[in-house]
């Protein structure tokens, strides 16, 4: 059985936390930002948890994470 293969793109953007859930950036801190206020680009600086929901998939895409 040959290795399994990591897809690059999502390990580039989800890390393992040590219980185990997916960590992730959040999304529209890029470009557009004299629109947003100061307080949710503020907010947007912070990592997030991974849904639940999207875990399983997660998992069988990082298969050594």
């Amino acid at each position: 059985m040959p290795k399994m293969k990591t897809k690059r793109a999502a390990a580039k953007r989800f890390h393992v936390t040590g219980s185990g859930k997916l960590k992730r950036m959040k999304a529209f801190k890029s470009h557009i930002l004299t629109k947003k206020s100061r307080k949710t680009k503020r907010n947007l600086r912070k990592a997030a948890i991974a849904d639940q929901t999207n875990a399983k998939v997660m998992k069988k895409i990082l298969p050594y994470m």
